[in-house]
């Protein structure tokens, strides 16, 4: 729902992965053509799309023909909505939502402020954050009928939020559950796929559920990594999010940021929204251990405050998350070979 930079693509690549995006949200996309009396027929071929296969109701197409034929669609129609709503969205808008988010302490307040700005560009649709006790329930509802395009719309704004959010926090959103306002369509097992958890159909509006501490986390993106993001930011919508960092660095940004190094494995999986087991898992198949992370994070410290301080050395090792500045001494020598107070001297001569 962004500007995307659009690459070619072979045959193979877009072939790759499992088709099992509905032909159904290609036949909105057509119909959006068909509102603006134009011809869908670049757009499908750009995604590698034939055009007898669009009436085929059970033909499923791959996630990255999906984000092509959006792309092409988007730039062709000048609309990031689609023809959803009763006024187009130019080129950008949700860039700009994006930009009014980026700048927020939690994703709490991100998502407070995406819904907020969203009310801005229609009013055919309203998207509220709602909070109830430990739930938290992102809310969309609609304003007029949005006709043969309503799933497409629903499912797409969505997966956008939910895109996004997991975007801000760089790991993806786990939800509870995802309510759609209409029947169970003949793709239904495609939802399953889209939005991880319990899905349900005919509720009241359409929603998202998940735990409302996560509002609380901070976001792990800024400035920066926005405008890189937005130069290819449909496979936020139509793929499953995946960390971009590494385990290893996640752990230690986290340690880094911990004063006291107080952080347990147990704090830590909480905190990237995993089990220990799993946590302790993923570090060893990058060939890391949680102590060796929490020991090269401590070194680093230590050698910082030993040469750029006069701190003393309990002040020091408390510093770094020692109980005393005994098993200090003893971890930096096994460390560097040196004691602290000769690693001090010794470089700060060198120095």
């Amino acid at each position: 729902m962004y500007t995307p930079s659009l690459v070619p693509e072979t045959a193979s690549a877009l072939h790759a992965s499992p088709a099992l995006t509905p032909m159904a949200f290609v036949q909105a996309v057509v119909w959006a053509y068909a509102k603006r009396d134009l011809d869908p027929i670049a757009a499908l071929q750009a995604a590698q799309i034939a055009p007898e296969q669009v009436a085929k109701t059970r033909a499923r197409i791959t996630a990255l023909q999906m984000e092509l034929l959006c792309a092409h669609a988007m730039r062709e129609l000048d609309d990031e909505a689609l023809g959803w709503f009763g006024r187009r969205l130019p080129w950008g808008s949700y860039g700009m939502l994006a930009r009014a988010s980026i700048s927020s302490p939690t994703l709490g307040l991100a998502m407070a402020r995406w819904c907020r700005h969203h009310g801005l560009l229609n009013d055919d649709v309203t998207l509220e954050l709602v909070r109830h006790g430990e739930l938290a329930e992102l809310r969309l509802q609609e304003r007029r009928d949005l006709g043969p395009v309503r799933e497409f719309c629903t499912v797409s704004l969505l997966r956008n939020a939910h895109g996004v959010a997991s975007w801000l926090i760089d790991a993806r959103l786990p939800l509870l559950e995802a309510s759609f306002p209409f029947g169970a369509p003949p793709h239904a097992d495609a939802y399953p796929l889209m939005f991880p958890g319990t899905v349900t159909f005919d509720a009241p509006w359409a929603s998202l559920r998940f735990e409302a501490r996560l509002l609380d986390l901070p976001l792990a993106r800024d400035e920066t990594a926005l405008q890189q993001m937005l130069q290819r930011a449909l496979p936020i919508q139509v793929l499953p999010y995946r960390r971009e960092k590494q385990w290893s660095a996640r752990v230690r940004q986290l340690l880094v940021a911990d004063t006291q190094l107080l952080h347990t494995a147990d704090t830590l999986a909480r905190a990237l929204l995993v089990s220990p087991r799993s946590l302790h898992r993923q570090l060893q198949t990058e060939g890391q251990t949680l102590q060796a992370l929490k020991d090269s994070v401590r070194l680093d410290r230590a050698t910082t405050l030993l040469l750029r301080s006069d701190r003393p050395l309990k002040r020091i090792a408390q510093a770094c998350g020692f109980a005393s500045d005994k098993s200090f001494l003893r971890a930096f020598k096994a460390w560097t070979g040196h004691s602290p107070a000769e690693y001090r001297a010794l470089h700060r001569v060198a120095d």
